[in-house]
């Protein structure tokens, strides 16, 4: 389940960095 749990933080954080990025284009 720890390997599940540190794909799911990568993804969130991933997604997170994202939506950061896209904030500062706007």
């Amino acid at each position: 389940m720890d390997a599940f749990l540190l794909i799911l933080v990568l993804a969130l954080g991933a997604y997170l960095l994202y939506a950061l990025v896209r904030a500062e284009r706007f």
